[in-house]
């Protein structure tokens, strides 16, 4: 399996994105979108499960065809999840993609997402670019996931997704950075760096710092699953640096959206 993934700006983009996604014939279930701003009007629209998991809000399942309808304005044949995303706030993610890469997994009752996720659907989905994804949903974009059965089928998709008016993820992550880069310039000039030459190390820790399976945890802590992401280049002070004012960044994004 491949994943390609699309940003659009208007939710409209997005629909006609999926559309010609299952032209492809690529499956419902292989076909995700998230989407921000899921209001308590909205949510009710759902049926809740008692299943919660710490941190996620409760995930909302089973649902499909009218009621993904009404929860989010687009008309898809897959299960639906509310999801509470710390640092982004309420999301709904159309199938089983979405909860594979924020937490829900088996817990969207009716769904196939727990077998699905223990057959391995959710290997090489791209989990460590889920900072992406949230700053799109900051941002009121939507965004479109999907899982590709080869090398044509994921070009493809590319191709629908940018003909759709998508921005890749790719562009999405630079533009990202670039709004980030004057700060971190400064502050890392006020502490006598040289951020020209050391930006790409700084960058690569920043980043890494907004990982999955390394937020909320020190240098110290996460230095073994950094290790195995990025070998010895994450001894680098520069990386050092970059990692824990990602981490700062992040607890930020928390801070300003439970406040």
């Amino acid at each position: 399996m491949k994943t390609t993934v699309g940003i659009f700006e208007r939710r409209e983009q997005a629909q006609r994105a999926v559309e010609q996604l299952r032209a492809l014939g690529i499956p419902d279930n292989n076909i995700d979108l998230l989407v921000p701003g899921a209001s308590e009007q909205r949510r009710e629209a759902v049926a809740t499960t008692e299943t919660e998991q710490p941190g996620m809000g409760k995930a909302l399942g089973g649902v499909v065809g009218g009621a993904i309808g009404a929860a989010s304005g687009m008309s898809l044949g897959a299960a639906a999840a509310s999801l509470f995303i710390p640092g982004v706030g309420p999301i709904i993610a159309t199938g089983i993609i979405g909860a594979a890469l924020f937490g829900a997994g088996g817990v969207i009752g009716g769904a196939a997402a727990g077998k699905a996720l223990e057959e391995g659907m959710s290997d090489g989905l791209p989990k460590d670019e889920m900072f992406v994804y949230e700053e799109a949903l900051r941002r009121g974009r939507t965004v479109v996931i999907a899982l590709t059965r080869d090398d044509d089928q994921d070009e493809a998709a590319r191709n629908v997704m940018a003909q759709a008016g998508a921005e890749s993820l790719d562009a999405a992550r630079d533009s990202w950075w670039v709004g980030l880069r004057d700060t971190e310039d400064e502050h890392y000039r006020a502490q006598g760096g040289d951020f020209t030459a050391d930006e790409p190390y700084y960058r690569r820790g920043f980043e890494s710092a907004l990982y999955p399976d390394s937020r909320g945890k020190s240098y110290e802590d996460a230095q073994g699953y950094l290790r195995q992401c990025h070998g010895d280049v994450c001894e680098q002070k520069p990386f050092r640096r970059g990692y824990e004012r990602g981490q700062a960044y992040y607890q930020g994004l928390r801070d300003k959206h439970q406040g």
